[in-house]
């Protein structure tokens, strides 16, 4: 097997994974024309939509899934497995055996005999067509609720599969399609198949081949569990980025892959709240962005140029989305701007613009500092807490009226509420004022040149603790010095900089201050 198909030599008979093996179409599109690059490896294809009718003969003794819906379907199986698949089409909570374990064993026993069967697939607006087939595969599935629609999870595996694939696999399709949908669109194909081809991670329409497999004795551990289901939820996922939002993979790997890795993050999180996502902090992509800037590549490079594949193919692009949804959007926000995007761009050929201007449109938020900065640039965030200054105040007289004066000296002088605020808060009995007595000037600085919010924790001598949000604007003058005046009622023990790493920040060292 290599990277995108060919075959496991299996004890019993080789598992096949067959894919590219008929001429396909070149995209030509209004932007760009034709995308006829040739095929380099890492990237992948830009693809054209189509309908497929394919037969496909094979050893008798063999199962086979593939790309669309099987209409011969009473021809291929017996009775009890045509029955238990209708049945398996209205069973919503596990899966349904449609060709067990022990049928396996004895159709590998009893051969083929030079006997063949012809299976028929029939796939509408798909833009690829890919096959499984093995003498030593079983077949599950169960259907799926997707709005008006109840497409079918499937999973087909030989035995070495064990208890990891009949207790996760298809349960992982089906949770993959329901919260894909309710990020994007409900999922327009009939089916999704996961199948096991080892040493596989590779999608195409309604059918990816997944590697993984069960302990000699069909056991499995909680690490090998993870490994399935975050790689069959990324997979399946590929249905909905590019296989339907249909980008050019082969010039921009991240407009598919990051997107999928992003929702692949959110479905693995619902999955499980303790799930080891690996691309969805901020934190988990600041050793790629603590590199030497000459060593990295924007995410804006096309794909067979870019130097660190995996980090910039994927992780810092699905971090910087998950940055924008908790951090600078808002969840609420964001989740209809990708959404937007998504079925704005379904069955089309989006471009990376599309993207961005989706974005900024449908949340209503100007975003092209981040794209420019994220996408654009290797520009990194490095913020910091450049000098704290304490500040003693006393009471002066303006042309105002009452006001204050600040100083880095102590005055002997009392601190007085001033008319102004007094009359105020007899219109407003149910407010409290504040009366600060410790006075602080605190100065920040954007070192790195990519911006972010900034997010200051004050911490007080007594052991509590306050914190303030400033948006991504305060930096819009950056070559100003960022100064601001706080006045608490209690001594402030020392300031931090994004205390729980949200902002990707490269360099902790000067992100807090203390007294």
């Amino acid at each position: 097997v290599n990277d995108r198909n060919g075959y496991e030599p299996h004890e019993g008979g080789n598992i096949y994974a067959i894919a590219q093996f008929y001429p396909r179409l070149a995209v030509y599109n209004d932007v760009e024309g034709w995308q006829n690059m040739p095929y380099w490896q890492r990237s992948e294809y830009a693809l054209e939509f189509g309908n497929f009718k394919v037969s496909i003969t094979i050893p008798a003794d063999h199962l086979l899934n593939a790309t669309g819906e099987l209409v011969n379907m009473k021809e291929v199986l017996t009775a009890e497995q045509y029955n238990r698949y209708q049945k398996a089409k209205t069973t919503f909570d596990k899966p349904v055996m449609i060709v067990t374990e022990q049928e396996t064993e004895q159709r590998m026993k009893d051969g083929a005999k030079g006997k063949t069967k012809t299976w028929k697939f029939e796939a509408e607006n798909v833009r690829d067509f890919a096959w499984v087939s093995s003498r030593t595969y079983m077949w599950d599935a169960m259907a799926v609720k997707v709005g008006s629609k109840t497409p079918m999870a499937e999973s087909i595996y030989p035995k070495e599969g064990g208890n990891l694939w009949k207790d996760l696999s298809t349960k992982a399709v089906a949770h993959t399609l329901k919260t894909y949908s309710k990020y994007t669109f409900d999922y327009p194909y009939p089916k999704a198949v996961s199948a096991s081809v080892q040493w596989q991670g590779m999608e195409y329409p309604m059918i990816c081949f997944n590697g993984g497999r069960a302990n000699a004795d069909g056991s499995y551990d909680e690490f090998m569990a993870n490994g399935l289901v975050g790689l069959v939820i990324h997979e399946v996922g590929h249905n909905f980025f590019s296989m339907i939002v249909n980008s050019d993979e082969r010039q921009w790997t991240w407009q598919d892959e990051s997107l999928n890795t992003y929702l692949q993050n959110i479905a693995e999180q619902e999955w499980s709240k303790d799930f080891p996502s690996a691309r969805l902090k901020a934190s988990q992509i600041v050793p790629y962005m603590q590199k030497p800037q000459e060593e990295m590549m924007p995410i804006m490079t096309q794909g067979d140029l870019l130097t660190d594949f995996g980090s910039e193919g994927y992780s810092k692009s699905s971090v910087g989305l998950h940055i924008l949804r908790n951090l600078i959007v808002g969840q609420e926000n964001f989740d209809y701007a990708f959404k937007t995007y998504a079925q704005r761009w379904m069955f089309k050929h989006p471009t990376p613009a599309d993207f961005f201007r989706t974005l900024d449109d449908a949340s209503g938020t100007d975003l092209d500092w981040f794209f420019r900065g994220w996408y654009f640039s290797t520009e990194v965030v490095d913020l910091g807490v450049k000098s704290v200054t304490e500040l003693y105040a006393s009471e002066v007289s303006t042309p105002m009226g009452k006001g204050f004066k600040f100083s880095t000296q102590k005055s002997n002088s009392d601190i007085y509420e001033s008319d102004a605020i007094k009359d105020y808060l007899k219109e407003n009995p149910g407010l409290k004022v504040q009366k600060p007595k410790y006075f602080y000037e605190v100065e920040y600085e954007r070192v790195g040149g990519m911006p972010m919010p900034l997010l200051v924790t004050f911490n007080f001598e007594d052991g509590s603790s306050t914190e303030i949000r400033y948006p991504v604007e305060v930096w819009r003058f950056p070559h100003r010095p960022l100064k601001k005046m706080y006045g608490f009622e209690k001594p402030l023990k020392s300031i931090e900089i994004d205390k729980n790493q949200e902002t990707a920040d490269v360099n902790l060292k000067n992100n807090s201050w203390s007294k």
